[in-house]
């Protein structure tokens, strides 16, 4: 199974993820950059495998270049307060 078919082990993933990239002294900032970039390339290039990630393709593919940081500022909250 793929840790995309899932949502609650996508979390669990980015959760892990990003406590390593902090524990490797990486910035709020940088973390931030990174999300937006993963995200941007999941809503270009994967298919979204259950409904919460087709939710979340529509509302990046709806948003500006701004609104689309503000969504993946918002991830890397949603899976740091895990």
């Amino acid at each position: 199974m793929s840790i995309l078919e899932n949502f609650e082990t996508w979390k669990d993933f980015l959760s892990n993820r990003l406590e390593q990239a902090q524990n490797q002294g990486m910035s709020q900032q940088t973390i931030t950059n990174v999300a937006y970039e993963i995200g941007d390339y999941l809503a270009q290039s994967v298919d979204a495998k259950n409904e919460e990630q087709a939710v979340l393709r529509e509302l990046w593919n709806a948003a500006s270049e701004e609104e689309q940081h503000a969504i993946a500022s918002a991830m890397v909250k949603l899976v740091q307060n895990k």
